[in-house]
C-alpha cells in the first residue's frame, strides 16, 4: 500500500464507540451550524475519535460540517459513495428525511467515475486527502427493489474496482458497504474483497439472525463490522411516545419485546440503553457501534451507557426469556460497582 494504514490496522484501530453523522446533517430536525459544532466538540470532548458520515446525510451538509470541525485533528473518519449530488433550486425545506438541507439532489450512481468524483467531492468538503474508511452506501434489494441488479451490476464492475485502487493508492484505508441490508453483504461477500460492514439495525437486542451465517462468514473472513443504528431506530432507547423501528413507528410484535426487554433490565437497575449499546460489541467481529448523536446530552448518554457495569444474571435472564439467542456472545462479565 501506497502510504497511510494497511486495512488490518485500520480495523484494529477503530474505538468501541464512534458518532454517526446523521443528525449534524439535519435528519428529521434542522440543526444549526453554531449547534453542529457543539455537539461535534462534545463528542472530541468525551474522547470519541470516530466519525461517521455521508454525502447524503444533509446533501453534503453533514461532512461539510465535520470537516470543519474536526480539521487537523486526530480523528478516523468513514463516508460513503454511490450516490451524486446534483444542483437544485428548491424550496421545499424537507426531503428524503433531511430538513433546511443543501441544495443538491442525490442521484444512485455505482459507477467506477461517479465513485471517484463522489469521493473527491467528499474529499473536499472533509478537507482531507485521506479517509480510514469508505463504503458504498445503500446498495440492496429492499432499497432499489427491481433496480437492484442493475446497481450491483455497476457496484461490481466500475465502483468496487474504483474503491480498490483508492485503497490501493493509500487514499483510503479500509473499503466496504454501508447499508441498512445483511442480505447484500452476503452477496457482496460472494463476489468482493472487501473490508468492513457498516450493518445498521441488523445485530441489536432485537434482531440476532446474523449470528446464523454472516456474522461467522465475516469472522472467517477477516471482515470487521461496525454496527449503526444500535438501539433499532430509537426502539430500543425511546421511554416515551411512539416507538420506532426501521425508521417508522414499530408494530406492535417489537413493542412488546422492547416492552419484555425493558422489564429485564429494569430489574437488574440497568437502562435498556447500556444494554443495547454494549451487546452488539460482544461479538468478535463486530469492532465499533456507532449511535446517532444530535445532542451533548446523547453524547454523555452514550459515553455513560458503555460503561455500565452489566451483571451477568441479566444476560442470562434475556437468554431464558427468549430474547436473545442462546448463542449470542454478551459482554465479559464483571461484577457491578
Amino acid at each position: 500500500m501506497a502510504g497511510g494504514r494497511t486495512r488490518s490496522e485500520t480495523l484494529t484501530r477503530l474505538p468501541r464507540l464512534g458518532f454517526g453523522g446523521a443528525a449534524v446533517g439535519n435528519l428529521y430536525n434542522p440543526v444549526s451550524d453554531a449547534d453542529a459544532r457543539v455537539v461535534i466538540d462534545a463528542a472530541l470532548a468525551a474522547g470519541i475519535g470516530y466519525f461517521d458520515t455521508a454525502p447524503h446525510y444533509g446533501f453534503g451538509l453533514s461532512e461539510t460540517r465535520l470537516g470543519q470541525a474536526l480539521a487537523d485533528r486526530e480523528v478516523m473518519l468513514s463516508t460513503k459513495v454511490g450516490r451524486r449530488l446534483e444542483p437544485i433550486e428548491t424550496a421545499q425545506r424537507e426531503r428524503h428525511g433531511f430538513v433546511d438541507a443543501a441544495p443538491f439532489e442525490p442521484v444512485f450512481d455505482y459507477s467506477y467515475d461517479g465513485v471517484l468524483r463522489s469521493f473527491e467531492d467528499s474529499q473536499r468538503r472533509l478537507k482531507r486527502e485521506r479517509v480510514d474508511v469508505l463504503l458504498a452506501h445503500d446498495l440492496g434489494r429492499a432499497t432499489h427493489g427491481e433496480a437492484h441488479a442493475s446497481h450491483m451490476c455497476d457496484f461490481l464492475e466500475g465502483g468496487y474496482r474504483a474503491m480498490r485502487e483508492l485503497r490501493d493508492a493509500g487514499a483510503v484505508g479500509a473499503i466496504g458497504l454501508g447499508v441498512n441490508e445483511q442480505a447484500v453483504c452476503e452477496e457482496v461477500l460472494d463476489h468482493a474483497d472487501v473490508d468492513v460492514f457498516l450493518l445498521a439495525g441488523r445485530y441489536t437486542l432485537l434482531e440476532q439472525t446474523a449470528l446464523e451465517h454472516f456474522l461467522p462468514r465475516c469472522l472467517a473472513r477477516g471482515v470487521g463490522i461496525v454496527i449503526g443504528g444500535p438501539f433499532n431506530s430509537g426502539a430500543l432507547v425511546e421511554t416515551t411516545g411512539t416507538l420506532h423501528y426501521n425508521y417508522e413507528a414499530a408494530p406492535i410484535e417489537i413493542v412488546e419485546r422492547v416492552g419484555r426487554l425493558r422489564r429485564v433490565c429494569a430489574a437488574h437497575g440497568v437502562a435498556l440503553a447500556a444494554a443495547a449499546l454494549q451487546f452488539p460489541l460482544a461479538h468478535p467481529a463486530v469492532r465499533s457501534v456507532i449511535p446517532g448523536i444530535a445532542t451533548p446530552d446523547q453524547v454523555a448518554d452514550a459515553t455513560r451507557w458503555l460503561d455500565v457495569a452489566i451483571p451477568p444474571a441479566l444476560w442470562s435472564d434475556l437468554r431464558s426469556e427468549g430474547l436473545i439467542r442462546a448463542d449470542a456472545p454478551v459482554p465479559a462479565t464483571r461484577a457491578a460497582a
